[in-house]
């Protein structure tokens, strides 16, 4: 008797995404809440001796900093798996972000409304020095959204092709839909061939 056949299991495919912004602006936690394993990450402590690379801004209380990256990962459905790679924010390690980058397929920048000065940085590299598509995203600190999101992309000059989204780094299906709208603006990017070209091969 002949055994019946096992439907195909769907092909898996994994994508890097990159989540960037300045320092302090949640990276870090984002990474931590969505992660479906333990997150690697490589804070550290900051001392005295920092406060003259690593300034923060009065109010914000941070006792470390991230010295190379975050890593974690997440699994969308039964075919697709991202890996998370968090950016150190502090311009000392900015080099380390073309590195971080390289076999990406897009990135999440973290963006505070209230220092988005702290935001422009970040970017300046994806609209400059990048090819990766890019999704810019308001951190909710303390859940509120302190100013609209058409204000925000105004501030940032970004262009209109840029998505603009808001999350609150703690919630894990908040930084989802995060990173889903990075997933899809990727693909919305990606070019197909066309009939005719496919015709003409």
């Amino acid at each position: 008797m002949a055994s019946a056949s096992l439907p195909d299991a769907p092909l898996l495919t994994s994508a890097k995404i990159v989540i960037a912004g300045g320092f302090g602006v949640g990276k870090t936690t984002c990474v931590a809440s969505i992660s479906e394993i333990p997150p690697i990450n490589t804070e550290a402590w900051m001392t005295a001796a920092s406060e003259t690379v690593d300034r923060m801004d009065p109010g914000i209380d941070k006792k470390t900093t991230t010295v190379a990256m975050d890593f974690g990962r997440l699994t969308i459905g039964p075919d697709l798996v991202l890996y998370l790679f968090g950016t150190p924010g502090q311009p000392r390690f900015w080099p380390m972000w073309d590195d971080l980058c390289r076999g990406a397929v897009g990135a999440l920048v973290l963006a505070d409304t209230r220092n988005l000065a702290a935001a422009f940085p970040a970017v300046n590299y994806f609209e400059q020095d990048s090819d990766l598509p890019f999704v810019v995203c308001v951190n909710l600190f303390d859940g509120v959204l302190h100013h609209p999101l058409e204000e925000a992309r105004e501030a940032l000059a970004l262009p209109a092709g840029v998505p603009l989204t808001a999350c609150d780094a703690r919630d894990p299906s908040s930084v989802a839909r995060a990173l889903l709208t990075v997933v899809e603006h990727t693909m919305s990017r990606t070019v197909r061939p066309t009939a005719g070209a496919l015709a003409g091969r």
